[in-house]
């Protein structure tokens, strides 16, 4: 019998890449999208079971009764780096309403396996607990309320910590799209002074965390909320990342380093302290991860 997976964030890039990858290991697959979501063009959804959310707790409900999913792929969320007072009712509604209506959902239905995103943004400092931003707060938030349904519903949930992801084919407004950019254009472009530290995982590899996560899920060795680190272990200081973006690319970009002040909180340093998922660890190299998607570029 196929597997059944229910998938949220689906058209985002990590869920997007998630689903192509469910689909080619056999899974009947699943995903929760608005009427207005855009699908990635270099996915082909062809083989996907569309299920179209509403707002209500009922339409959610119903999504999971139609599904009956054996493990549902929670990675919808709002991502702000910084919000303003405009962005709270969005952040709210996003990353904690839709996902406790989802949990609801699958207790009405009988449905006990998740997986959740969280970020490494929740450990600023390098602290157990100290949101970056709201946004981070938000994820925080959420798994509080994952608890709940943890200890009082016999929930079995896998919380994966994502870092910063690339790869090919990413549509979001990230440094190496702000990077190209810069070098096609010849416009100069204004960065902090680059001391920061970048913690980039491949795609591939992050999607590898979440099937590992499923199959540990499904092979039942979850008695809890177990909590992962999704990290390349390797971070680098932003201004050498720059340099190696270059160096692969064979382009000219015009940096003014110091230009910009650094954001409020800005992570200087990555979260250290979490753990790796059994039987994972990142396999594509920084270098060779660039390689692949910048060479000839």
């Amino acid at each position: 019998m196929n597997k059944i997976a229910l998938v949220t964030g689906a058209t985002g890039f990590v869920g997007s890449y998630l689903v192509k990858r469910l689909v080619q290991e056999g899974w009947q697959t699943h995903i929760i999208c608005r009427t207005d979501s855009s699908i990635p063009a270099f996915v082909e959804f062809d083989d996907v079971i569309k299920h179209f959310y509403d707002g209500a707790t009922d339409s959610i409900i119903q999504i999971v009764a139609d599904a009956k999913p054996d493990v549902v792929f929670h990675l919808a969320s709002l991502f702000l780096s910084q919000h303003e007072t405009k962005d709270v009712d969005a952040l709210i509604q996003s990353n904690i309403l839709f996902g406790t209506q989802l949990l609801d959902a699958m207790r009405v239905n009988n449905v006990r396996n998740l997986i959740n995103t969280g970020t490494s943004w929740q450990h600023y400092n390098n602290e157990d607990y100290n949101p970056v931003c709201l946004y981070a707060a938000t994820k925080q938030a959420f798994e509080a309320l994952l608890e709940y349904y943890v200890q009082a519903c016999e929930f079995k949930a896998i919380t994966l910590k994502l870092f910063d992801t690339y790869g090919p084919n990413d549509p979001r407004p990230k440094l190496f799209y702000l990077l190209n950019k810069a070098a096609k254009t010849g416009q100069p472009l204004d960065m902090s002074k680059g001391e920061q530290l970048i913690d980039l995982v491949h795609i591939d590899d992050v999607v590898e965390a979440f099937i590992i996560a499923s199959q540990r899920l499904l092979d039942n060795k979850v008695t809890r909320n177990e909590s992962y680190a999704v990290s390349s272990n390797n971070p680098i200081p932003l201004r050498e990342l720059v340099e190696l973006y270059a160096k692969i690319t064979e382009q000219t970009i015009n940096v003014n380093w110091g230009a910009r002040d650094y954001r409020y909180r800005e992570v200087m340093q990555t979260w250290i302290k979490g753990n790796e998922i059994e039987c994972w660890t990142p396999r594509i190299s920084l270098v060779d991860g660039m390689q692949k998607i910048f060479v000839n570029i």
